[in-house]
């Protein structure tokens, strides 16, 4: 039986579809603010494994988070070559990523709830698995990414 999730609601979702190293993955669209060219980054010292440093983006300071690091899925220092910068609980935080893919509309039907092996710490960051073609899109929920005390900390 398929549960319908917060933000799918209204039928359709739109994606914006990134890489990490082989897996794709994808945040709704309306919490993405930009995507850029991850520029230089400035090492924070004693920062978590996953804080790769923080960024100058037009006079702002952002802090840039390393999303394969974050999920076990890739070693600190793995080159990303881009940055998504989202909106976390008023936070601007940028996301390295290896690429963007694309942008797809989601139909509610297209997308599933997170299978049961995925509960616990991992299931709580994503919303479901999007079916397009005959591949799969993790769709993340931003805002369960860091704990309180950790967004405090960014």
């Amino acid at each position: 039986m398929k549960t319908q999730t917060k933000d799918t609601a209204l039928g359709s979702m739109q994606i914006v579809c990134f890489n990490i190293g082989k897996e794709e993955y994808g945040i709704e669209i309306l919490k993405v603010q930009e995507i850029l060219k991850l520029p230089a980054v400035t090492p924070l010292p004693k920062s978590a494994d996953y804080i790769m440093g923080v960024i100058d983006l037009r006079g702002k300071v952002i802090p840039i988070i390393d999303l394969g690091v974050r999920f076990g899925i890739s070693e600190k220092g793995a080159k990303n070559k881009r940055a998504i910068v989202v909106d976390i609980k008023g936070k601007r935080i940028g996301l390295a990523i290896d690429q963007v893919s694309h942008v797809i509309k989601l139909e509610h039907k297209d997308i599933e709830p997170p299978p049961p092996i995925v509960k616990g710490i991992s299931g709580k960051f994503i919303i479901g698995i999007g079916k397009v073609e005959n591949k799969f899109v993790i769709i993340l929920d931003i805002d369960q990414i860091f704990s309180s005390e950790e967004l405090k900390q960014l």
